[in-house]
């Protein structure tokens, strides 16, 4: 158990009703913070928010859409009103549903280009805009954005994916150069593949092992790993950590792009000497 202390703390999980969203958003009430879940699916997040609260945590849930100003200046009146303070904000959320639209350059739809930006980075941007005001008021906070392996190198398919995610990162970078010097630090993390109940929907087990065979540990990661990294990153551990991406991807960026065929090959070659 880590010694993490977030009494008193407010933290803001977009997304928080699945996925990565919801191991952090339990992970962070279970340090003591209080956790507001910003999802657009109302009644997972009050599961979720009522869940946590059995468990003897803090957490709330308010009906966001990311891509809307309006809801967002909701979230941001009802933050202030009640707890008036916002520590740590994770930009998590994002459009999974139109990954199975997301193909090549040449087969790929403006439409699903457009509302895959809108339902990451651009969403990012503006919970970024919205609740850095009383992050600056205090004079601290924790900016963390879940971006992705996929934003930075190019791939086969997943175009307006990648490209959401690279811009996540460069707006991570953005935060961090401009509001540092203020007490606000920024840092993204970049998984690779994530064993999520979305995955396992859109992801094929022939596309999960694709990973698992070029990742250096050989295994996919879990919600809980990438909710551990959150917690350091929302922590004073992390006070000299800012304008990062972590690549929290088993390896798989670390690695030659051969690596998985050249394993097979040594493999290969040593059975035959035998």
């Amino acid at each position: 158990m880590s010694d993490y202390s977030f009494e008193g703390r407010v933290a803001v999980v977009t997304g928080g009703a699945s996925g990565i969203g919801e191991a952090t958003a339990r992970l962070l009430a279970e340090y003591g913070a209080t956790v507001v879940i910003a999802d657009i699916d109302r009644e997972r997040a009050s599961l979720v928010a009522a869940q946590i609260g059995d468990a003897g945590g803090d957490a709330h849930s308010i009906p966001t859409d990311i891509r809307e100003e309006g809801e967002i200046q909701q979230l941001v009146d009802a933050i202030s009103g009640r707890w008036g303070r916002v520590d740590t904000l994770v930009n998590n959320a994002a459009s999974l549903e139109l990954t199975e639209f997301d193909g090549d350059v040449l087969n790929l739809s403006p439409q699903v280009f457009l509302d895959t930006v809108r339902g990451s980075v651009f969403g990012a941007f503006l919970m970024s805009k919205a609740l850095l005001p009383p992050m600056l008021d205090r004079g601290s906070g924790s900016i963390v954005n879940i971006a992705s392996v996929s934003g930075m190198a190019g791939e086969p398919a997943l175009t307006a994916y990648g490209v959401a995610k690279a811009g996540v990162i460069q707006l991570t970078r953005a935060l961090s150069t401009q509001y540092a010097r203020r007490g606000i630090r920024a840092n993204a993390i970049a998984p690779a593949f994530v064993n999520t109940r979305n995955n396992e929907t859109y992801a094929s087990p022939v596309f999960v092992d694709v990973y698992r065979r070029n990742m250096s540990t050989g295994f996919t990661a879990e919600t809980i790993d990438i909710a551990r990294l959150v917690a350091f990153l929302s922590s004073e551990d992390s006070r000299m950590v800012t304008g990062h991406v972590i690549a929290a991807d088993g390896g798989l960026t670390d690695t030659s792009p051969i690596s998985a065929d050249y394993v097979a090959f040594l493999s290969e070659a040593a059975q035959s000497a035998t």
